[in-house]
């Protein structure tokens, strides 16, 4: 009995042993260990909510981006756009070269306009003509960064209507080509202090959940290498018990063959 009862302690705890091996995890289920169980199970929910925010951040991050590079090509337009506009502002210009440059020009503006109607992520566009202000969440506890909307279309920028075609609407064509440049950079540099933010966020929340990762690892975690030579050693020892129960149930054959 006592050969049995020894036997049945070495399989149960082995089978232990090759479950924490098997899985990777020293407390598989309430039963290993109740307490650390529940705290371990409430970790991973915060690393889900957060693996959740990381998402938001990412998309959000992207939606702002797609914005500043098209921001920067707006301002390269109208660059492009103010070159003409210097140009038809020259005394003695001809009809033919003022008509050439107004052509130019409205064709960097038509590129301007495309290009500001098709700056959408995710069905969101931040710079077109009456965008909406972009909402990121970004803590599982409900916290948010507002992104503003900046609008970088013809009409918002004042030069839907400037044309080249007299020397008096070129004058003015400059001055309202002048005033896009300045607010097109004024919005860029908006945008990138929201891209910033929600940048230096989405580096918080990885590590964040590396973190977490970390702390229900230390928490459930097997010691593999622990756990291997505990296993080998419980082998042996299931062996031997088998042999120590075979010599047990042999002896009352060797009593029986006295009275033979």
């Amino acid at each position: 009995m006592t050969a049995l009862r020894n036997l049945t302690s070495t399989t149960n705890m082995l089978e232990i042993t090759q479950l924490r091996v098997t899985t990777g995890f020293r407390v598989n289920g309430s039963k290993d260990d109740a307490s650390t169980f529940a705290i371990a199970n409430n970790l991973r929910g915060d690393i889900c909510g957060t693996e959740a925010i990381k998402g938001a951040l990412a998309a959000g991050e992207s939606t702002v981006n797609v914005a500043i590079e098209t921001g920067k090509a707006v301002a390269d337009l109208l660059i492009e756009m103010k070159a003409k506009t210097v140009q038809a502002n020259q005394a003695g210009l001809d009809s033919a070269s003022r008509t050439a440059l107004h052509n130019d020009f409205t064709a960097l503006r038509d590129q301007l306009s495309t290009i500001v109607a098709t700056a959408e992520f995710n069905s969101v566009n931040l710079i077109k003509s009456g965008a909406t202000n972009l909402t990121v969440i970004s803590t599982a506890e409900g916290s948010t960064i507002t992104v503003t909307a900046q609008a970088m279309d013809a009409a918002t920028l004042a030069i839907s209507a400037s044309d080249l075609t007299t020397s008096a609407s070129a004058a003015t064509a400059l001055t309202a080509i002048d005033s896009a440049i300045t607010s097109v950079s004024d919005k860029l540099a908006a945008l990138v202090s929201s891209a910033k933010r929600i940048e230096v966020q989405t580096n918080f929340t990885a590590q964040l959940v590396d973190i977490l990762k970390e702390g229900v690892g230390n928490l459930v975690d097997a010691n593999l290498a622990e756990e291997s030579a505990k296993l080998q050693a419980l082998q042996i020892k299931q062996q031997l018990g088998i042999q120590a129960l075979s010599i047990a149930n042999a002896a009352p054959q060797s009593v029986l063959a006295l009275f033979q």
